[in-house]
């Protein structure tokens, strides 16, 4: 097991340096501003939606 966590980090490891490479290290702060605002609108949709269906549910009581 002991492989398989360090095998694990070596990957991640080496994608983020590939990432660096590939896109500079200018952009990689405007993507992870932009993929959390992603995430934080998709919990808001989602959010929306649990709201409806309760209020569709106790509409229907």
């Amino acid at each position: 097991m002991i492989f398989g966590e360090f095998a694990s980090i070596d990957i991640v490891i080496v994608l983020v340096v590939i990432v660096v490479l590939v896109f500079g290290g200018k952009a990689i702060p405007k993507f992870a501003r932009n993929l959390g605002s992603a995430k934080n609108e998709f919990e808001k949709g989602l959010k929306q939606a649990k709201d409806e269906a309760k209020s569709q549910d106790s509409d229907e009581k």
